[in-house]
């Protein structure tokens, strides 16, 4: 599933080339999506310009011109959802679910095999929504002082890789990115979240924001399928110390990496290294 930085490196790619125009066009293959796209989006939207593409999470945000200040198109690409520009005149592909078509003849395609994303309309307060409240701070602003997590995680029993998993504590430390983050920091995943230290939190901290800035400027991370909005994969990949590495030195000390399953999912860490 595209996480934090996927989705920074698709909402980087295709602003510049829809930010500004006019939506002439709105065509729509399907509508069953992990929420049906309701039926009126294409009147709401026609006519409409895109003021600004932003993103909250894993949600891309297209911010409209009137009639109100807070219209945004709400997109989520699930598990195998993507965004990419063409031409009006280039023929839709299988699985191509939605077009938004420009006045100057370009188009922004949603593309989702698997149909666990979502194209929503939104009119209120962003903080309303209900996919968007209750969302722990961006890992990349201000809000995510230094001291948070300690602060948060204090009589906490869940392991520390669950605790920064959780949206709620703070957005966009998937799966990948917090194996990583762990061992930067040299925490090893199981511990419980209450009983690791400030200074070790401030550590954590740091490697969260290093590990997504990296892997925004990389592109994100190719696993499976991945693209960017430009349709170029991701390369952080290359850069990983744990994850996906089961059995493999470590590249700190050759110890081998460990695997182990938490919450279902994969983790991986080293023995030596993280304690």
């Amino acid at each position: 599933m595209p996480e934090l930085p996927e989705v920074e490196t698709v909402r980087r790619g295709i602003s510049p080339h829809i930010v500004g125009k006019q939506i002439a066009q709105v065509r729509i293959r399907e509508r069953r999506l992990r929420w049906p796209i309701p039926d009126g989006l294409e009147a709401w939207l026609q006519g409409r310009k895109v003021q600004q593409v932003a993103r909250r999470g894993k949600y891309l945000l297209l911010s409209l011109d009137a009639p109100t200040a807070a219209d945004r198109l709400i997109v989520h690409l699930g598990m195998s959802g993507r965004l990419y520009v063409v031409q009006q005149d280039e023929a839709a592909r299988k699985h191509d679910h939605l077009d938004l078509c420009f006045a100057d003849g370009t188009t922004l395609r949603f593309n989702d095999p698997r149909r666990f994303g979502a194209v929503l309309p939104w009119s209120r307060d962003l903080a309303q929504h209900d996919l968007i409240a209750g969302m722990g701070p961006e890992p990349l602003s201000d809000d995510f002082a230094p001291d948070y997590l300690y602060r948060r995680s204090r009589g906490r029993k869940q392991s520390i890789k669950t605790f920064i998993m959780d949206g709620r504590i703070v957005v966009g430390v998937g799966n990948i990115y917090a194996s990583e983050s762990l061992f930067r920091a040299g925490i090893r995943p199981g511990t419980a979240a209450g009983r690791i230290s400030a200074p070790a939190y401030r550590r954590l901290h740091t490697a969260i924001r290093d590990v997504l800035s990296e892997a925004i400027e990389q592109g994100g991370t190719t696993l499976r399928d991945f693209v960017g909005g430009d349709g170029k994969p991701g390369y952080f990949s290359q850069k990983l110390y744990v994850y996906g590495r089961a059995g493999e030195p470590c590249l700190r000390c050759a110890s081998p990496i460990r695997h182990r399953v938490q919450g279902q999912r994969a983790t991986y860490y080293c023995g030596v290294c993280q304690q």
